[in-house]
């Protein structure tokens, strides 16, 4: 309503950068984090490289592996940079495990990419994001470098080291021959299930032997004939390093699904393999190997996830845990506090500050502001540099502070506080190192003492994620879920030399240090501009040289570039230094500088409180980035007083005055000018400027939305009140009225009139012209225009005669031009739900009144039969009248008619039962559509109810007729003429019309069934007593819910109005219970695949609704054992046998105590009718349930499926239908692991 709030009229409005909000920075990309407490580097997970990542730290971590490849110099390998040279042989893959080594030995990031060497591999974005088996990658990164390595020194490198022999042989009984037959292998692969663990499982595969005798003899070649034999395998050569694969995954043939082995597998630290080789005379050290990698495996057979737990031979690692981190650092500190005092060490004064606290814990704040108090400093300015946020120091010390769970509250820990006496001056934990010429990262992480066993301590390498664990933590790899997958021993005889322990450094070429070295100190480079520009912020600083001060505000004098000077600073710097940064870039200052906090306002700038202090810091006083200061004298800004604080803020007024007819614009008849008070100027100021004498002010009661019309008069005693305390803000409206407006509004209530409404226009077309094109008007009026005004209007603008105003009425146009309802007369434009620029129709035919309702209505559903046709009647009309009235007006006579609506699919839906109810209680509104059908209504309380009868079929064969009866079902619907023997139903039943019944909604269940005998095709049957009838609900053509306990009357099953009832014919007296399920049995024919004639079968399920309780029922109506039959449901819309799973498994006692699944949940919802087949073990040992009509009736369902995919395609491919796509679901396919690797031979 008000445009925009800078137009040109209001000019000296500034309109700079600053009004405009601050520009956000942009964000310097972080570097990657440095490396943790243990020293150690994780590696990137691509997205499903876990187990590539759990292998490569278990070769980086075996030196002899790491050292080999080392050895190979670019003299063999090439380099990298010779990769686009045609004729070059470069070994990609070497050279990139080389330099993936080199970053987890000497880069200091917490985790490496292998994005380099996956794309040596010749893997796509694809290949990385699969899952894969990490003892599959095992064998074929092995055949990869031994591949890429043909020709160098590095050729046997993999055979060197993990190369073995088993040698098979099958000893004669007779003549002693040995049959042998050796085996290469680069690992073993050992069995799971049913057995205890590793030395069982060798312990079977090389001590066992296997006798060949009885019906398995076997040939000997030196007898020439079959005789006894045995069998047997040894370890004939043992390799430096020995991987074992465990077969955690297997098959299980009878659910026919891969499962993973989750029982308990133990295997030993350290393990003697003499028993299991074949010579045995040398000395037990040559058969001792020791654990040094367990790469894990968490998920099931599908998927999961992979890492590793390794042992540190080289001791490159810091391998603390939290309790014996405590002590070694409770130990330094004390030998560090008796030793010079070099730097101070904030570890100490944190303790101090917080062992002297009462409290448990304070706020975080809190410690900050008492160790500025303490040592008269800041951490920002002492510590932040080095240690980084107070918070994340706290948080990188979990021994010694205990956080609150929200971060927001710290305490120290009870063992710290009475350990601990403070020391004023603390001393630094850490000193600062270099080793082996790389630099690391020591503030978090001290030096780690020499342990006695050196070369024993096991780390967690979890992706990028690395942590110390104990020896101990490995048996909880024995078993579950998380458990053991592959195993890497090491020979006991290797010995690391000892310029390798904890020399990351040893045996890198000199190349590879190089860059190293290099990327660390870029890496340094880039932490530091990282921390520099996360802790920098711009201030926009405002010379008061550049400002003038007018309408209450400051506006520049010049453009904003001269006027507005950008400085950026550290945020952990003082204002002292801010100031000193001010005079640099000013280059020149006479007198007195005082920094303002500036804030941009709609009116202009305006200043606030002076910043003073300065030994404070910028981020201490508050200043953010992007903030506003102005630099002054702290008086005048050319020559001019400058009023400052919130109580003088500028507030800019939209100020409107009445105005002609379109003046002010399309639909507004206001004049806008706006204006700019102090907040602090008072009512009585604001009228004396603005008003005229004798003049009013009225305001928004709504504030700033000037779409709202709550206008309130200012009164005399609101004079004294100021701008700010009545709640005038940037953009509120005040209206300004001459004396000769004031008619318009009433004072006393204050309220303003008809006259606030917005001007807009309706458009008219003429439908009562006898031209072929008809024309268009446009009506203006408000939304409280009378709808006979606008006709009369249309009438005069169209050149009509005044006597067609009584003959024609206005009509509504929808968006596809169809003729709405007529609006009554007396109604304004807001009552008619009108919006401004509708359209209506002037047509003939009187309007109805406010009274009357306007209907269309038809006979019968189908529009293609009966056309739609118009009444208006009186919403006071009973629904008897109404039809009356319709049945007049489309020339039909007869009581045999009834009233419904249309519903949403434009069929008829519910029908208007209450003959005598008026169309008004029935909610009929203006513009329904309703629809005559033929037939009476049953009267209130009684329900219409088609009756179907159901009775067993003769029992076929299959292969007779199976075509015609898929499983046995054919409907025999008279009435409907409907066949449905291609619908799923029921074996064994057929369905036959036998007619309708009218009965009282409060009539039982035993009622209905008497009125069933009544019908013509019932009265044949022999029924004694309606107890010999079972009811069921008919739902898709088959039965559905069974109505039990007849004196239960029909109105508490809730049937509804379109509700069908099938009828069975019983044997015999039947009256089930609420907890009796009634089933349908039948047992499977022997050597068929048919099943005889089904019997029902009541089964209690009060205690247990169970496979185990159903299987003991079943057996027992049949007479069988309960472990000699398999049963199974059938699910005829499917054609499907689910068979009732009956193994069982072993269980904790606490899982025993829950409740078993019911089988009347998912996945098989058991209820009443259902069919359960039954398979006799003793005489029939095939569990395919399924029949042939089962077979018959997939294929028919196959064939519909074919022909509706089919029928879709041509949708898509006709023209017609261009936007049309058939929904597809995309499938992985399966796709064999495998690395591209060079020819080098």
């Amino acid at each position: 309503m008000f445009g925009d709030l800078f137009e040109e009229d209001f000019s000296f409005i500034s309109n700079n950068h600053y009004g405009k909000g601050k520009k956000s920075k942009p964000r310097v990309s972080e570097p990657p984090a440095p490396r943790d407490f243990t020293n150690l580097s994780g590696i990137k997970n691509q997205g499903g490289t876990c187990y590539l990542n759990s292998l490569l730290q278990t070769l980086l971590f075996t030196p002899e592996f790491r050292e080999a490849l080392f050895s190979l110099g670019p003299e063999e390998l090439g380099t990298l940079d010779d990769t686009r040279k045609p004729d070059a042989k470069v070994r990609i893959i070497p050279l990139q495990l080389q330099r993936l080594f080199a970053q987890l030995l000497l880069l200091d990031q917490q985790a490496a990419s292998t994005t380099d060497l996956t794309e040596s591999f010749g893997w796509s974005g694809h290949e990385e994001m699969r899952q894969h088996d990490v003892q599959e990658l095992n064998r074929i990164l092995f055949s990869a470098l031994e591949t890429s390595l043909v020709g160098t020194s590095g050729h046997d490198l993999i055979n060197r080291l993990y190369h073995g022999i088993v040698v098979n042989q099958i000893v004669c009984k007779e003549c002693k021959n040995v049959s042998e037959r050796q085996e290469d292998f680069l690992d073993l692969t050992v069995a799971v299930k049913g057995v205890a663990g590793l030395e069982e499982a060798l312990w079977n595969m090389y001590v066992e032997e296997e006798y060949f005798e009885n019906d398995n003899l076997y040939r000997c070649g030196a007898c020439d004939k079959l005789v006894e034999a045995s069998k047997s395998a040894k370890l004939r050569k043992l390799p430096p390093f020995l991987t074992i694969s465990l077969l955690r995954f297997n098959f299980d043939f009878e659910k026919c699904e891969r499962y993973k082995e989750t029982s308990c597998y133990t295997f030993p630290i350290q393990i003697n393999l003499r028993p299991f080789c074949e010579q045995t005379e040398m000395d037990d050290s040559e058969y001792m190997y020791e654990l040094f990698s367990v790469i894990i495996h968490k998920g099931g057979c599908y998927g999961g996830h992979y890492h590793v737990y390794i042992r540190d031979v080289d001791e490159l690692g810091n391998w603390q845990l939290q309790e014996e981190e405590d002590g070694l650092i409770e130990e330094k500190d004390l030998r560090d506090t008796e030793n010079a005092k070099e730097t101070e060490n904030p570890l100490a004064v944190l303790k101090g500050i917080l062992s002297e606290e009462e409290a448990k814990q304070i706020p975080v704040d809190q410690l900050g502001q008492k160790l500025l108090e303490k040592k008269g400093v800041s951490w920002n300015k002492k510590y932040r540099k080095q240690y980084g946020a107070l918070r994340k120091y706290l948080q990188n010390h979990p021994q010694i502070f205990q956080l609150s769970p929200d971060g927001n509250k710290v305490g120290l820990k009870e063992t710290h506080k009475l350990l601990f006496k403070l020391d004023s001056h603390g001393q630094n934990l850490q000193s600062p190192s270099q080793k082996n010429g790389v630099q690391w990262n020591y503030e978090k992480n001290p030096p780690r003492p020499r342990a006695a066993s050196a070369g024993c301590h096991w780390f967690d390498l979890n992706d990028s994620k690395v942590q110390p664990i104990k020896e101990k933590d490995i048996e909880k790899q024995f078993q579950g879920k998380e458990s053991a997958y592959m195993l890497f021993y090491r020979k006991a005889q290797l010995k690391r030399p000892p310029e390798a322990c904890g020399n990351p450094r040893y045996q890198i070429p000199e190349h590879l240090l190089n860059e190293m070295n290099a990327a660390n100190t870029e890496l340094q480079k880039k932490r530091a501009e990282c921390d520099s520009a996360n802790n920098g912020i711009d201030l926009h600083l405002h010379l008061s040289s550049c400002y003038k001060f007018h309408n209450g505000a400051l506006h520049p004098s010049l453009s904003c570039k001269e006027s507005v000077v950008d400085l950026t600073i550290d945020r952990r710097k003082t204002l002292g230094d801010l100031r000193q940064a001010v005079l640099q870039v000013l280059e020149s200052w006479e007198g007195d500088m005082v920094l303002s906090m500036a804030k941009p306002l709609p009116a202009g700038l305006h200043l606030y409180q002076v910043l003073d202090g300065d030994e404070l810091t910028l981020d201490g006083i508050g200043l953010a980035d992007g903030a506003d200061i102005f630099v002054w004298n702290g008086k005048e800004v050319g020559g001019t007083k400058v009023l400052t604080g919130p109580e003088h803020e500028p507030v800019v007024l939209n100020v409107l005055r009445l105005a002609e007819h379109n003046e002010g614009g399309k639909g507004q008849h206001f004049s806008e000018v706006q204006h700019v008070f102090p907040c602090s100027t008072s009512l009585g100021q604001l009228h004396s400027a603005l008003a005229p004498a004798g003049g009013i002010i009225l305001r928004n009661g709504s504030g700033a939305d000037t779409e709202a019309k709550n206008w309130q008069v200012f009164h005399e005693e609101d004079m004294k009140e100021t701008i700010q305390s009545v709640g005038l803000r940037d953009g509120c409206s005040v209206l300004i009225l001459d004396s000769h407006d004031q008619s318009f509004v009433n004072v006393a209530s204050g309220n303003l009139t008809a006259f606030t409404y917005d001007i807009s226009w309706l458009q008219v077309k003429n439908f009562c012209g006898v031209e072929e094109e008809a024309k268009h008007v446009k009506i203006t009026a408000t939304i409280e225009t009378v709808m006979s005004d606008i006709k009369m209007k249309a009438i005069r603008e169209f050149q009509l005669q005044e006597e067609l105003g009584n003959k024609s009425c206005l009509r509504p146009v929808s968006g596809n031009g169809k003729l709405l309802s007529p609006v009554p007369e007396d109604y304004t434009v807001k009552e008619a739900e009108l919006k401004m620029g509708s359209l209506l129709g002037l047509c003939h035919g009187k309007a109805p009144t406010s009274t009357q309702l306007f209907l269309y209505f038809m006979v019968g559903s189908d529009q293609n039969c009966s056309p739609e046709m118009e009444i208006v009647v009186e919403e006071t009309a009973s629904v008897k009248e109404c039809l009356n009235l319709m049945l007049e007006k489309s020339g039909l006579s007869g009581d045999n008619w009834h009233l419904r609506r249309l519903d949403w699919c434009y069929e008829a839906g519910e029908a208007l039962s209450q003959q005598n109810a008026t169309l008004k209680e029935l909610n009929v509104c203006r513009g329904d559509t309703l629809v005559i059908t033929e037939g009476k209504l049953p009267e209130k309380g009684f329900l219409k109810i088609p009756i179907w009868w159901l009775k067993p079929s003769s029992h076929k064969k299959h292969g007779e007729n199976a075509q015609d009866q898929v499983n046995g079902i054919t409907w025999k619907m008279e009435a409907l003429q409907v066949s449905a023997a291609a619908e799923p139903t029921h074996p064994g039943l057929d369905l036959c019309y036998a007619g309708r019944i009218e009965i009282a909604g409060e009539a039982s269940l035993e009622d209905l069934k008497m009125q069933v005998l009544t019908l013509p095709c019932c009265q044949e049957q022999v029924v004694p007593l309606p107890s010999f009838l079972r009811a069921w609900t008919v739902d898709s053509r088959r039965p559905g819910n069974l109505l039990r306990d007849n004196k239960r009357t029909l109105s508490d099953y809730r049937l509804g109005a379109s509700v069908e009832i099938c009828i069975e014919p019983l044997q015999e007296e039947e009256n089930l219970g609420p907890h009796e399920l009634l089933l349908r049995v039948q047992m499977g024919i022997p050597g068929e695949r048919d099943y005889s004639s089904s019997r029902d079968l009541v089964w209690d399920i009060s205690k247990e609704c169970t496979a185990w309780a159903l299987r003991q029922r079943v057996a027992s109506h049949y007479c069988l054992p309960v472990d000699k039959i398999e049963i199974a449901k059938y699910f005829p819309e499917r054609f499907e046998w689910l068979p009732l799973s009956s193994w069982t498994q072993q269980i904790s006692k606490r899982k025993r105590r829950k409740k078993q699944a019911s089988l009347q949940s998912a996945p098989y919802h058991l209820k009443d009718g259902d069919i359960i087949g039954v398979k006799n073990l003793l005489l029939d040992d095939t569990k395919d349930f399924s029949t042939v009509r089962d077979d018959i009736g997939k294929e028919k369902q196959r064939q519909l499926a074919l022909e509706k995919r089919k029928s879709r395609q041509e949708r898509v491919q006709d023209p017609l239908f261009p936007d049309e796509k058939l929904p597809t679901k995309p499938r992985k396919p399966e796709v064999a692991l495998s690395i591209n690797v060079g020819v080098f031979r």
